[in-house]
């Protein structure tokens, strides 16, 4: 598997800031284009929640005292993300059986900047089944530096696949995102970022976020939470071994926007981690 450590990370993110300033600037344009009219504030009812952030008195050490609703942020047992170290991973807690079933449709674009990461939006009708089991596909999002680690290294982003079963439980799938080609999809979403708080739907721009996954379906499995407020716990994680690409450019030009969105490493504690795929 092709690592990216974290000192390496940083450095290749700042690498050629000049040009990221510049591909920021493409980004804000693109979003006051003809297309702009689409452009809606995000609903009330997701700004009134207690205000967290990732640095100053609202990082992430700060969360769980932010709220009564955030407390498992900082009381929780199982909480994401995790470092993922290959020597704990003995053959008993390995599997083959538990494959994912995907049935990712294409949806028209609808990009939201949050103020804490991008996130796109999917329409209904796809989804993932896991042990028979069918999870929704809500939306997916970013972070960077990634969030989960690999014998202590980060990669310079990490995508969420974020699904839901009908009894409100969630499934993720991580994908790791590495320097390399230009991400097609990415690119489509990255020319319509809007301002922060605001929501883009883009109808004439459709996407199929099966197309962001790797070839090698082999995946760590572990029980975790949200990485963000109020940490749920309870969430099935799923980080998939192989990770994706994305040009530098497109790796900046998310950085230029959101320096830093990630949540520090959670202990691990008396959880196993699987081996699956």
């Amino acid at each position: 598997m092709s690592k990216l450590k974290f000192s390496r990370a940083w450095s290749v993110i700042f690498l050629g800031i000049i040009s990221s300033s510049i591909s920021n600037t493409n980004i804000v344009r693109a979003s006051q284009d003809e297309t702009a009219t689409n452009n809606v504030p995000i609903q009330p009812s997701q700004e009134k929640e207690p205000h967290w952030g990732y640095g100053g008195v609202h990082n992430p050490t700060k969360w769980g005292e932010l709220s009564p609703e955030f407390a498992a942020c900082e009381n929780g047992n199982n909480q994401s993300p995790v470092d993922i170290h290959s020597v704990e991973i003995s053959p008993v807690h390995q599997a083959t059986s538990a494959g994912i079933e995907f049935n990712y449709q294409p949806t028209p674009l609808e990009v939201v900047n949050t103020g804490h990461t991008i996130q796109v939006n999917y329409a209904e009708g796809s989804s993932v089944k896991i042990d028979s089991q069918e999870y929704k596909l809500k939306q997916f999002h970013f972070h960077t530096p990634s969030e989960h680690r690999f014998n202590g290294e980060a990669y310079a982003m990490e995508a969420h696949l974020v699904h839901q079963n009908q009894n409100g439980e969630y499934a993720v799938i991580g994908l790791l995102i590495e320097p390399g080609s230009e991400n097609k999809l990415l690119k489509n979403i990255w020319e319509n970022i809007p301002e922060r708080g605001q929501v883009k739907a883009v109808s004439e721009v459709t996407i199929n976020v099966a197309n962001l996954l790797p070839r090698n379906e082999l995946h760590y499995h572990y029980l975790g939470s949200l990485t963000t407020p109020p940490c749920s716990e309870g969430v099935n994680w799923y980080i998939f071994r192989e990770p994706i690409q994305a040009s530098l450019e497109q790796i900046q030009q998310f950085h230029a926007i959101y320096s830093v969105n990630s949540r520090p490493i959670q202990p691990i504690n008396n959880r196993h981690i699987k081996f699956e795929g």
